[in-house]
């Protein structure tokens, strides 16, 4: 297996992500902080590992499909569509393997016509690409240049509510190689909402007698969900928007080093909580 390279983190990536709950940060249903009907909607994205050295995305846009009758929300569909940005996205061409060892990155914090969002979409724009054995590719998206990456949010967003949202893109299982040697993106998304998730945390330690920089694929396994990242420099990783539940853990050395696997049959990860593992030696 070939390890992820460092790239100059550009600035964030994307947004195509979306939802799987909310967080209530009100006690009160009536209040309304923006006075406007409003809610507010923050984004946050990590990756899962990929086998390549970098993927970038050209991010133009994100939308949402509103079902209401705010008044804000007709000024802002403009084509009738019920389609409204959400504005203040930080667009850009961004590389998403910066994303891995537990790092993750606001893309949005905006406020949004309250109301039944049923999708969210992610313009792309062409600049998209990736760098496979030092040679940049074009990333071919029609289907997202076209209309935008459709996700199903299905969440009734209240007015004075906040919701966040953590947004984990599978790079790896993302781009598809095609027979002559292209590449498609095909969005692989793990979705959670970051207030009912756990975060699992630990440092890979490698043996004295190893005398080079070892990475280490963290992957950790339950009945229904697969998280997975690599570690940072200095060893450390963390696994985020992890749901509740009891899992098992690997940790996975690169090939280079000749060292065996960490493993852990049971890790137990409750909400809003950190699982802290302490030190792992291989």
């Amino acid at each position: 297996m070939r390890y992820l390279k460092n790239v100059t983190l550009k600035s964030l990536m994307i947004a195509t992500f979306i939802s799987l709950g909310l967080t209530s940060c009100s006690e009160d249903d009536d209040s309304n902080p923006s006075g406007e009907g409003s809610a507010n909607l923050t984004v946050r994205m990590t990756d899962a590992p990929g086998d390549y050295e970098a993927v970038f995305v050209d991010v133009q846009d994100i939308e949402i499909h509103v079902e209401s009758d705010n008044e804000t929300e007709a000024e802002a569909d403009v084509d009738g569509d019920g389609w409204v940005s959400v504005g203040d996205v930080q667009t850009g061409v961004y590389d998403l393997l910066e994303l891995t060892g537990g790092v993750s990155q606001l893309l949005a914090d905006t406020e949004v016509p309250a109301g039944y969002v049923s999708q969210m979409r992610l313009i792309l724009g062409s600049e998209n690409s990736v760098i496979v054995d030092g040679v940049e590719k074009p990333l071919n998206t029609p289907s997202a240049q076209q209309s935008g990456l459709k996700l199903q949010l299905n969440q009734n967003f209240e007015a004075g509510e906040n919701y966040a949202f953590l947004l984990d893109f599978d790079v790896d299982k993302s781009i598809v190689e095609t027979g002559n040697g292209g590449y498609n993106l095909k969005p692989v998304i793990r979705l959670s909402a970051e207030a009912d998730a756990g975060m699992v945390v630990g440092k890979v330690v490698v043996p004295a007698d190893i005398d080079m920089s070892v990475q280490t694929l963290v992957i950790l396994t339950g009945e229904s969900t697969t998280i997975s990242a690599y570690t940072d420099a200095e060893g450390n990783f963390a696994l985020n928007g992890v749901p509740a539940g009891v899992y098992s853990l690997e940790a996975i050395p690169e090939a280079d080093a000749n060292l065996s696997t960490f493993a852990i049959g049971t890790v137990e990860v409750k909400p809003n909580e950190t699982t802290d593992l302490g030190e792992l030696t291989l």
